[in-house]
């Protein structure tokens, strides 16, 4: 039986990720970006990104709020880096407007930008790292 559950860990990553490329990622408010790991879903997916439509933020009075749904069965088997591209992949579909919709594949979402991002994000925690160390 399919089940979901918070994944506190890869929120982290989540915003480490939306910390670290802040320039690239302002509009993402990383307390409404919500990860669960699916468990036992079949999909061959390795995540996937939801909203919460407006009509539910309406009623409910919630602000726009993401879910990243992480395959557990195909997630959990990537490097590090490859969890990173993920990730950047996933927070891409957010729109600047910070809405509630989503941006497809195209333009904005596309193999290009996270590798452009990775390669980004990559550099600046190499930099951190020989910063901090540097300076003991």
């Amino acid at each position: 039986m399919r089940s979901y559950v918070l994944d506190p860990e890869l929120e982290s990553l989540v915003r480490d990720v939306v910390y670290t490329l802040k320039d690239y990622f302002p509009y993402i408010d990383v307390d409404n970006v919500k990860v669960v790991v699916c468990r036992n879903c079949r999909s061959r997916a390795l995540a996937r990104i939801h909203y919460l439509p407006t009509v539910w933020r309406t009623v409910l009075g919630l602000k726009p709020t993401y879910i990243i749904e992480v395959i557990e069965s195909n997630f959990s088997s990537l490097t590090y880096e490859e969890k990173v591209k993920v990730v950047i992949h996933e927070l891409l579909h957010i729109p600047k407007s910070f809405s509630g919709g989503l941006r497809p594949h195209g333009k904005y979402v596309n193999s290009y930008v996270v590798e452009k991002l990775f390669k980004e994000y990559s550099r600046r925690k190499a930099s951190a790292r020989s910063g901090r160390s540097s300076s003991r």
